[in-house]
């Protein structure tokens, strides 16, 4: 009994801690449109792009082309 209460603490414990490291993110690009992601992109100063994953691929956005980023609650 007690080695099922905590496998249960210590998976409901993980959920938590992962979830808590997730920063949902919404870009604004110049030309209107919005693109949500999982997490907040991070800028590349050699290329000069924002990357994010998305689906397991990493995709860029161009600084020039971002009018701004927002955390979402």
């Amino acid at each position: 009994m007690k080695f099922k209460t905590l496998m249960l603490a210590s998976t409901i414990t993980g959920f938590a801690v992962l979830a808590g490291c997730s920063t949902p993110s919404v870009i604004e690009k110049s030309d209107g449109s919005q693109v949500m992601t999982a997490d907040e992109p991070q800028y590349n100063d050699d290329t000069g792009f924002y990357e994010y994953e998305k689906d397991g691929h990493t995709v860029r956005v161009n600084k020039d082309d971002v009018k701004r980023i927002e955390e979402v609650q």
